[in-house]
This record gives C-alpha cells, structure tokens and sequence, in this order.
C-alpha cells in the first residue's frame, strides 16, 4: 500500500498575484489525490490560477472552513488508503492564522510526512518590512471588540514589548481597520512604533512604521483591507 502524506499548499494573498508563488506547486498540486481547503471555490479558483491545466474533477474535495473538526475521519480515511494529501487555506500558508492545524497536527501523531510549500505569509512580510524586533515576536491574532477589553489588551501587549523587546503582531477584520487603529494611537505611548500593512503583495502594497505620536499627525483611513498591525521598538 501507498505511504500517506500530507502536502501544505500556499495560496496567493491576492488573488490576482499568483507570481508569488513557486512553479513547483503545480506539481504538488498533480499529485495530491484529495484535498482539504477553507474554502472549496476559492482554493479551485486558485488552483486553475496557478495551472490552467488542473484537473478539478479528478480530485477529492473536503471543505473544513467552519468544520475542520467534523472532517477528521475523512483525514483519517484518506491516511489509511496511502493517499497524497493537499491542505490549503484561502489565502497564505494553512496552519498558521488559518485553519488546517488540527489536521497537520493529526499527520504528525501518526508519522505520516508533511511537506510545507513555500508562500507568501502576511504575518512574516509585515514583521520584515516593519524594522521591528524580528528575532523575538508574538502573533496574537485578533484583539477583543469590546472597547474595555482592547484597551486592556493593547496596555498588556505594549507592556510585554517593552519589557521583552518582544514586538507584538494582530489583525482586525477589515471592516474594524480604523476603529482598532483608533484605540491604538489612544492606548499607546506615543514613543511605541506602531506597524500598518494592508494589500500586501499586490501592486497597492503598502507597509509603514511610525511612532504613534506620528501616526496621530497622519489622519490616515485605512481601507476595508486585510491588515496586519504591529507593535515594536525602533
């Protein structure tokens, strides 16, 4: 019988820079008998992106957006019958900030190989066009909503940075850009840098560093955009 293995597939940030990504994808993505993606349209799309050539109907589907738990057992099923395995999220590198974790996770209890693609990450672009400390850094994923609990969390994320020299990485969902942005230049010292990037790898990138006293002058508007935030020492 056939040795399983587990292939983790980069999609491109934006959909319409797949340059981003290696050639050798197209290869993996031959190979892989089944796939288990965020999201089945978004990940066919991409995928005939990357090789017009790519036979959709030949392979195996499983959408594990919202039920990556409920999919286990097709995993499951999939490692027993040797089966190369593709794992991909809707944009960037599944696994990190995006599902596919539980699964990986499940490869490695049962010694079944995994091999990471390279690809674009939002979280490491962002941390190397900042300046910030890229030797020590958290990815903290989404802060609360509620305006008293973000406070408290950006005070105790600026702390740890301080006293760690440790920069401190999240994200907002789009449409809460500038009301996350608000509650930063209010909670922050204005000596903290603060890092914005949004469009990332597309031709409207943009990244910036400035102090919060800076971007307080700036009367910047971030666009309804996926946008990384960061907070650091310069």
């Amino acid at each position: 019988m056939k040795t399983a293995k587990v292939v983790l597939i980069p999609i491109g940030i934006t959909e319409e820079n797949t340059d981003t990504l290696p050639i050798y994808i197209i290869d993996y993505l031959n190979a892989c008998d089944v796939f288990f993606v965020e999201d089945l349209r978004t990940a066919r799309r991409a995928f005939k992106k990357i090789n017009k050539q790519f036979d959709i109907d030949s392979k195996t589907w499983y959408e594990i957006g919202k039920e990556e738990k409920e999919k286990i057992n097709d995993f499951k099923r999939a490692i027993q019958e040797g089966k190369t395995i593709g794992i991909a999220s809707e944009s960037g590198c599944p696994g990190i900030a995006d599902p596919g974790q539980m699964l990986i996770s499940l490869a490695q209890q049962n010694n079944i190989p995994v091999k990471p693609l390279v690809g674009p990450s939002s979280i490491l672009l962002t941390l190397m066009a900042s300046g910030l400390n890229g030797q020590h850094f958290t990815f903290n994923g989404y802060l609360p909503i509620q305006q008293m609990d973000r406070a408290k969390k950006i005070k105790e994320l600026e702390k740890k940075m301080l006293a760690e020299n440790c920069t401190q990485l999240f994200i907002e969902t789009p449409y809460r850009n500038n009301q996350l942005l608000q509650s930063l230049l209010q909670h922050l010292d204005n000596k903290t840098a603060l890092c914005i990037g949004y469009h990332l790898t597309s031709d409207e990138e943009w990244i910036k560093t400035k102090s919060v006293g800076d971007w307080k002058k700036s009367n910047l508007e971030i666009p309804k955009q996926p946008t990384m935030f960061g907070i650091g020492l310069l």
